[in-house]
């Protein structure tokens, strides 16, 4: 008689548990977190996630894992969180170029707008224009000058049409009137690569990336975006005469639409700590990168101004 009112106790009970809600049996997260970069290997976004996804178990107590998915300019990776289901455990980290820019330039199979939701703007970063070391470039003047006299004769590798390297780019050649020869890569990794290779003449890249090659002394820094020189001997875009905004990239981390609330903001307040790790913050100094956090809210507002500012862009770049 009381093992089969312990029975029926425990039928009872496991009844009740199927009708609680999920969040009730499991608080999120329950398994790894997997962040998905729309682009190749060794490029900046690939090493800055390296850096987030070592330090961020402390603050989630579950692993976040990196998978590269390059292709069709980012929208390969993009399309795949798109789609992914919105639970939180698949997380896109993306740019501003590849989030806002190319919907104006391209049929995406997604809307940036409505099909995600930002987490946190984790930094953002000013471009440079390299050369190999052994380059005959040793100014951005000599650089201009050539490509004046062989339009289209010197390659430029980038990471991909309208990205983060090709809208620069193409922002500098409409200010200086030249013509580069623009040669797509599966991100900045592998554009980095084809300049040290020999395959291209010229390309871009940012802190995270230029650091090891400027130390190593195999390549040279013609000119930076940004106010103020980021290197004594380098001029700013401004001193070159590319005026405005042109060559910053804002990394960030979005997530399907439909996302819980509460997923959201266990994410968020994971990033928040983040950004005040120690090891963190001395990390991110060793690639020369800054650390400066904005929250979803803020960077949809964000999002919504680029909108605005990247149609103006593409309506300037291609008319």
């Amino acid at each position: 008689m009381i093992k089969s009112s312990l029975k029926k106790l425990a039928v009872a009970a496991g009844f009740a548990a199927a009708l609680l809600p999920s969040a009730a049996l499991a608080e999120y997260p329950e398994k790894p977190i997997t962040m998905v970069i729309p682009f190749g290997a060794g490029g900046s976004h690939d090493l800055n996630a390296r850096v987030i996804t070592s330090i961020i178990p402390t603050y989630l107590e579950q692993a976040m894992i990196v998978r590269l998915t390059p292709g069709a300019g980012g929208q390969k990776g993009t399309q795949e969180v798109a789609n992914a289901a919105a639970d939180g455990y698949t997380l896109l980290f993306t740019h501003n170029y590849v989030d806002m820019l190319q919907q104006y330039v391209e049929n995406l199979p997604y809307d940036p707008l409505e099909d995600f939701i930002p987490i946190a703007r984790v930094n953002y970063a000013p471009i440079g224009v390299v050369v190999r070391a052994d380059s005959p470039y040793q100014t951005f003047e000599e650089l201009v000058a050539a490509a004046e006299k062989d339009p289209g004769g010197i390659r430029m590798s980038h990471s991909g049409n309208w990205g983060a390297l090709f809208v620069p780019a193409a922002q500098i050649m409409k200010e200086r009137g030249i013509s580069l020869n623009l040669v797509p890569y599966k991100g900045g990794g592998p554009a980095m690569q084809a300049l040290l290779s020999g395959d291209a003449d010229v390309t871009m890249g940012f802190p995270s990336t230029l650091g090891s090659q400027i130390e190593s002394g195999t390549v040279r820094v013609l000119a930076t975006a940004g106010a103020e020189r980021m290197f004594d001997d380098v001029p700013t875009f401004a001193e070159v005469g590319v005026e405005g905004d042109v060559g910053f990239m804002h990394r960030v981390l979005v997530a399907p639409k439909g996302t819980p609330d509460e997923v959201v903001a266990k994410l968020t307040t994971a990033f928040e700590a983040l950004v005040e790790d120690k090891t963190f913050v001395r990390m991110m100094g060793r690639l020369n990168e800054t650390i400066d956090l904005v929250d979803g809210p803020g960077y949809q507002k964000m999002r919504e101004d680029q909108a605005v500012a990247y149609k103006e862009l593409v309506d300037a770049l291609t008319k």
